[in-house]
């Protein structure tokens, strides 16, 4: 039963019992587990372990056969129950790869690890305090640029201290056209009214209007 390969090679003891009473019967098994069940470390030293594995960069994957932070190889990572959280290693959080090597540890013990003594890794420990849920490989959708927002020509109410002169010649004409343009109107509501755009209403209307399609005015008639 070879499934570990790589730097998680060297079984330990427990698992040449776990798979010698694989042969006897699971009764076998069941208290060997239990022994096992107190191995952990605390986050702090698995921090320091893959500070040596893998210079601390838990999504790291280089290509040579090793995942993530723990540099874990496929096999240990099943074998430690880390494939229900992802496919490989690199892919899953810092949390869930703790846990996983926590599994790990109570199997095979330090020597998993050729940086066990960089972190002071033993078998015995407080559990690490990590949080499994969440998923490194989530990755935000991308961002939707909105569309630039569109001014609509609005109907500009003259100042009352506007002079006279001044609106007559901003009003360039009244026109003659089928619409008479009303108090709150715009270019964009008018050619909306009518199954048309603004600036089809303005081009046609431009006389009328004037350069400035943000300026109508009251009364004025237009051609839509």
């Amino acid at each position: 039963m070879l499934i570990f390969k790589g730097k998680h090679r060297r079984p330990s003891k427990a698992v040449r019992v776990a798979t010698l009473a694989g042969v006897a019967g699971a009764a076998v098994a069941v208290p060997m587990m239990g022994a096992t069940s107190a191995s952990a470390a605390s986050v702090a030293t698995w921090d320091k372990v893959a500070q040596c594995e893998s210079g601390g960069n838990w999504s790291i994957n280089t290509g040579n056969g090793y995942y993530g932070g723990l540099q874990f190889s496929n096999s240990s990572w099943a074998a430690a129950g880390g494939t229900k959280y992802a496919p490989r290693a690199d892919l899953a959080t810092k949390s869930q790869q703790i846990a996983a090597a926590e599994k790990l540890l109570a199997i095979q013990g330090p020597g998993a690890w050729a940086c066990a003594g960089a972190g002071n890794l033993t078998s015995g420990g407080p559990a690490a305090d990590v949080d499994t849920s969440g998923s490194a490989q989530t990755k935000s959708a991308p961002k939707q640029e909105s569309a630039p927002k569109q001014e609509k020509p609005e109907v500009k109410k003259a100042a009352p201290s506007e002079d006279r002169a001044s609106r007559s010649t901003e009003r360039k004409s009244t026109g003659h056209g089928n619409y008479t343009v009303k108090a709150g109107d715009t270019l964009a509501k008018i050619a909306k009214a009518h199954g048309t755009d603004w600036k089809s209403v303005y081009k046609d209307n431009k006389s009328v209007i004037g350069g400035n399609p943000n300026l109508i005015f009251p009364g004025q008639q237009l051609t839509v």
